[in-house]
């Protein structure tokens, strides 16, 4: 059961879902949930011996129907594994999974924002470990999309398209590049590490993207994420959230995607603590301009041909 509350002092809609206090949480990997059912194992969530992706509804659901929906999006049968060290064809279908599940959960009246995103280790709040993401179908638009539709009015026009203009023609903190997307660490980033990661051409979804375009897409995420884990030689938690349209069909929007890391050193989180949450006004240690140089160098590094297919350990 889930209910929504209007925060007035915040102008912001709260989601109650309480029976998410009961989920499943960090087990031991002979009862993780996630992993495929093996032949006279434990029964899982996943009734398959083997599998390469998959989708299913969250046991527990921020939204549910007729308000929307919650589903898990699983990586991999590897319960050891990434997002980062998924081979390259895997990571192009997970793509093309994101999409086919934007469309579908999109296309439904009660539905008006399709949320992609992964939370990755205990730093962000992950409660499993195994590899894998998550799908909110929110029924309304959230706040953070409706700051982005603000920018595009306060710039005139798409503002990740004049954003990443800007990057482009600066060329400081961008940290990888390929025919379709650009990464950079943003000009007034709020978290150590942040990465945007955005479509060359303007692209409002998955939806309208070209096949080529989706494997460039996965291409630069997984370039992003190896790098991560190369920076401090260690699994390296972030969240990632996909940036899309809204999907009731009247407002615009640019396909990106954006990683929050609270690593600030190998050993040290970046809270948000007073500033940050009772002001609403981030501080930050580093100068993005000094995270770019740390993470392209880190990207560089582990696409060298010689390094091809290394990683952290995972």
């Amino acid at each position: 059961m889930s209910l929504r509350r209007f925060n007035e002092l915040r102008g912001e809609e709260v989601a109650y879902a309480v029976d998410r206090q009961d989920r499943t949480f960090l087990p031991a990997q002979e009862h993780c949930p996630l992993d495929p059912t093996r032949p006279g194992g434990p029964a899982t969530e996943i009734p398959f011996p083997a599998f390469e992706i998959v989708v299913f509804d969250n046991l527990f659901p921020s939204f549910e129907a007729p308000q929307g929906a919650a589903e898990v999006v699983v990586y991999t049968d590897d319960h050891h594994g990434s997002f980062a060290g998924l081979e390259p064809a895997r990571a192009q279908a997970l793509m093309w999974v994101w999409r086919q599940r934007y469309e579908e959960l999109g296309a439904r009246p009660d539905v008006e924002y399709v949320l992609i995103f992964e939370n990755r280790g205990v730093e962000v709040g992950t409660t499993l470990h195994h590899p894998h993401g998550q799908i909110y179908a929110f029924p309304l638009v959230p706040p953070v999309a409706g700051l982005e539709l603000a920018a595009d009015a306060r710039l005139g026009g798409c503002a990740p398209c004049a954003l990443l203009a800007r990057e482009l023609a600066d060329g400081e903190r961008v940290i990888h590049s390929n025919a379709d997307v650009v990464a950079y660490v943003p000009f007034a980033a709020r978290w150590p590490y942040e990465t945007h990661v955005v479509m060359r051409e303007h692209r409002a979804s998955l939806a309208e993207c070209a096949a080529e375009e989706l494997a460039s897409l996965a291409e630069a995420l997984q370039a992003v994420t190896r790098g991560f884990d190369r920076l401090f030689e260690r699994p390296f938690p972030y969240v990632m959230v996909v940036h899309q349209a809204p999907t009731d069909g009247a407002r615009a929007g640019h396909l990106h995607v954006e990683f929050y890391p609270p690593l600030r050193t190998a050993t040290k989180l970046k809270y948000l603590a007073g500033c940050e949450q009772g002001a609403g006004t981030f501080i930050m240690d580093v100068l993005p301009e000094d995270s770019a140089v740390a993470l392209r160098e880190a990207i560089a590094f582990d696409s060298q041909p010689s390094r091809a297919g290394h990683g952290v350990a995972l």
